[in-house]
């Protein structure tokens, strides 16, 4: 919750959280629903290790504030990637999660 204190005191500041979140996965989901600035990068696990909970918010509601990551070289980004593509994502909502909430996030893209 200290996060979620931060980013009200810091408004526009940019906030990744990581690993992904764990074990605070459910307070990591309700922070980034509510603080516009508040990501989070799914590295540090296999995607085949994330909870359910975690999986609907990256393909619902949190779509957009979803970010890349592996943890590389413990964790490859093939590696990564495969177990992600057993998931079922969408190719709009991976496209997203690879490379276009990083763009935006970063500045390195419109929004558009």
């Amino acid at each position: 919750m200290h996060v979620d204190d931060i980013a009200v005191d810091f408004p526009d500041l940019k906030i990744i959280l990581a690993h992904p979140s764990f074990p605070w996965q459910d307070e990591a989901l309700s922070v980034a629903l509510h603080k516009p600035h508040v990501h989070i990068d799914l590295s540090g696990w296999s995607p085949k290790y994330f909870p359910p909970n975690l999986v609907q918010h990256a393909r619902t509601l949190l779509k957009h504030k979803m970010l890349f990551g592996t943890d590389f070289p413990l964790l490859t980004a093939e590696r990564w990637m495969r177990d992600f593509d057993q998931l079922g994502y969408d190719d709009d909502v991976k496209r997203l999660i690879y490379l276009e909430n990083a763009a935006r996030l970063f500045g390195f893209s419109d929004g558009s």
